[in-house]
């Protein structure tokens, strides 16, 4: 008999095949029970997740990152769409992600920060979701969005020069290093916003934008 799940290693973390038949609440007792007897393997390491074998809606997506997380004990930073679309584009953020939190003891919160909310660290942070506009975002360190930044964005915030901001797409906002700030342009394509991984860097006292896109090839 075909096991419902399969956990397969792959170049930036781990992908989740999962059975397209069984019922979903079903399916989550089996994926807790897969990564609780492979809890031992991860040691709380960091990684980003993929699924296959089964369309998945957001909330089934939360809902198995959250029994991964808790019977594995494996810190996901983020799922990686299985897609060719934007597989360049998380690859590269991932890789700066991981190569930065080596170094650090950062912070990640998931989720998507809306108009008029703030999000403050005194480290560096990994956002797992959007920035939209009107949120903020402040950190004495880097600031790596998963998904769109469209808001104010504060890296650096006690004089750190060689802070960051990194984020799979740039659309409208304020971004700040180290007291030095800009606005950034939009990143759109007809009405859907193109993936333009992109890293803001202090250099002469100005802000510079880089593509992310080729980087750790």
């Amino acid at each position: 008999m075909k096991p419902s799940v399969i956990i397969k290693s792959s170049r930036y973390g781990i992908l989740v095949h999962l059975d397209r038949e069984i019922p979903f609440p079903e399916l989550l007792d089996r994926v807790e029970e897969k990564f609780a007897s492979s809890a031992k393997f991860f040691k709380e390491a960091k990684m980003a997740v993929s699924f296959e074998g089964r369309p998945l809606s957001q909330a089934q997506e939360e809902a198995l990152i959250s029994r991964i997380s808790e019977a594995g004990k494996v810190n996901i930073i983020c799922i990686v769409d299985q897609s060719e679309h934007t597989e360049l584009a998380y690859r590269n953020v991932i890789n700066n992600c991981i190569a930065d939190f080596a170094r650090q003891d950062g912070q990640f919160y998931k989720g998507t920060l809306k108009r008029h909310q703030i999000l403050e660290s005194e480290k560096s942070i990994v956002i797992l979701g959007n920035v939209e506009e009107g949120a903020r975002v402040a950190a004495k360190g880097n600031v790596i969005i998963l998904g769109t930044a469209s808001g104010n964005i504060h890296a650096g915030i006690a004089g750190d020069q060689n802070a960051f901001i990194a984020a799979l797409a740039f659309c409208s906002g304020r971004l700040k290093i180290a007291g030095r700030g800009i606005r950034y342009s939009r990143c759109y394509e007809k009405e859907e916003i193109t993936f333009c991984p992109q890293i803001a860097v202090l250099q002469n006292a100005k802000i510079k934008m880089f593509s992310l896109e080729g980087m750790g090839q």
